[in-house]
């Protein structure tokens, strides 16, 4: 379902703003079970409002463009309604699921209230507040009395069964959280199935880990006591809620593959009832031209003449190249070609035409499978051809390339299958996002600042004069180390 939520910028902005910590989670790899079948105007405009800040330039083409306004929110829906449906399917209670949603509203919540919290207390890199002293003392807590440690109660502590969250040791809650994030990395990347995660690796998983439980334990209690604004609040849910949508989303996605397949048998039928698509006529010109060279016409002369095959032009519109192939590795060109071809002897016509998806071929070998000379490492062959072409443009895109019948029936009849199968799944889940929002006016300062920053990230990631690539600038002799202040709610350390 790859176009389920392309072109989604307002999601992918706010995920963003709520996603700066995880880079581990892309290196390496309370649960909320709310609804996702509607988004009310005031969390889109709350939405608006986020994008406003750090990406003005969307908000600028939405007003703009009433139809990308609209393609907007039928992604949006289409998200929604994605979301929704694998809820409904129980795909939220499978375990790494469940688990990946505890910690994608656990690092949105630690993300958020970081930068709120330290929002006025200089640059630094996320959690820059959190010290070793916190970490140390996160880890410490399971050694406390009320810590289960041993025994069948450790047992059954360390598998999360029979006791509460949060009677659950930090030590077994980061296994779920690193096994998690490894399962879902490997399920999405075959190429790391093998992957081991390094002791390296691990360490700075755990540093990460103890830093978004330690904030986000912060935000839920002071949001019980009524010590945090409705706005921040809100705007967390509101960032778990579509960072949870997207995860869920693309899961579901996944399991819908067998529904969006179309065989070829299905491909055949739609080109049999529609007439404008058979290449009857192509095929008889090509008949024709292959009884011309059958004949003893100039081969080269035929292809120059006839050959739709983009690489047969010469430059600059300048005499063709007869259709000719040189020096041709074997397995570079598709298989009924290459068969076709290495079947003949040198100098012989191939006395049928050769079929592709490209359209149809006339060839004539030229030199036998083989190497060149002794200095050649592989064998090639020469080879000619003339192609007549029976790929066609799709109406709907006239600025696309030329494609063959087969894909383009098959591009077709898959967006089909795609847009019936989104529409029914919109509609099942009933999903509910509006349309009568406000999008705010962007004024030109708003844009000259992001445009700074833009310039301002731009030179943070240039390394200074004379360092080696990847190495950090560092303080200049006029330049001041900043040193982190305690965070919010808590006393600073004492130096040992």
């Amino acid at each position: 379902m790859s176009n389920l939520t392309k072109g989604l910028i307002l999601v992918g902005v706010i995920i963003a703003i709520g996603a700066g910590l995880v880079v581990w989670k892309k290196k390496v790899g309370g649960h909320s079970t709310e609804s996702f079948n509607q988004i009310s105007r005031e969390e889109v405009e709350m939405l608006l409002a986020d994008v406003s800040k750090q990406n003005p330039a969307i908000l600028k083409r939405l007003n703009e463009d009433p139809e990308l306004k609209k393609q907007q929110l039928e992604s949006l829906k289409q998200l929604l309604a994605f979301a929704s449906q694998a809820k409904a399917d129980r795909l939220t209670e499978e375990p790494n699921n469940k688990q990946e949603l505890e910690n994608i509203k656990a690092e949105i919540t630690a993300v958020n209230y970081d930068r709120e919290m330290n929002k006025d207390k200089g640059p630094l890199p996320p959690f820059g507040f959190i010290t070793e002293d916190m970490i140390n003392q996160y880890w410490g807590e399971d050694n406390s009395p009320a810590a289960p440690k041993s025994g069948f109660a450790g047992l059954m502590d360390k598998l999360g069964l029979g006791a509460p969250a949060e009677s659950r040791t930090h030590a077994a809650e980061f296994e779920d959280f690193l096994n998690t994030k490894v399962a879902l990395l490997k399920a999405g990347n075959p190429e790391m199935a093998n992957r081991e995660i390094s002791e390296e690796e691990k360490t700075q998983a755990k540093e990460v880990f103890a830093k978004i439980r330690i904030y986000k334990k912060e935000f839920d209690t002071k949001a019980a006591a009524g010590e945090l604004s409705k706005e921040l609040i809100d705007r967390v849910n509101l960032q778990v809620k579509l960072q949870q949508a997207q995860f869920l989303a693309r899961i579901y996605s996944e399991t819908l593959t067998d529904k969006m397949k179309v065989t070829d048998e299905d491909i055949d039928k739609y080109i049999a009832a529609h007439p404008e698509l058979s290449p009857t006529e192509k095929r008889n010109k090509a008949t024709e031209i292959l009884n011309r060279a059958k004949a003893g016409e100039d081969f080269a002369a035929l292809a120059n003449e006839f050959s739709e095959d983009p690489g047969n032009k010469g430059p600059e519109g300048g005499a063709g190249k007869g259709g000719l192939y040189a020096d041709v590795p074997k397995g570079r060109m598709v298989a009924p070609f290459e068969t076709a071809a290495l079947a003949l002897e040198p100098g012989q016509i191939s006395p049928e035409l050769v079929e592709t998806d490209f359209g149809y071929h006339i060839i004539k070998l030229e030199r036998k499978l083989g190497k060149k000379d002794a200095a050649a490492k592989d064998e090639t062959y020469d080879v000619r051809h003339i192609l007549i072409s029976t790929n066609i443009k799709d109406p709907e895109k006239p600025n696309a390339p030329e494609m063959p019948v087969k894909e383009f029936v098959r591009n077709k009849l898959e967006t089909e299958k795609e847009k019936e199968l989104v529409d029914k799944i919109v509609a099942a889940n009933n999903v509910q996002v509006p349309s009568d929002f406000t999008v705010p006016q962007v004024t030109d300062e708003q844009m000259k600042q992001m445009q700074q920053r833009q310039m301002q990230q731009m030179q943070q990631m240039q390394p200074p004069p004379g360092a080696e690539p990847g190495e950090p600038a560092k303080p200049g002799k006029d330049s001041k180390e900043v040193k982190p202040a305690a965070p919010a709610g808590k006393k600073p350390e004492a130096k040992k």
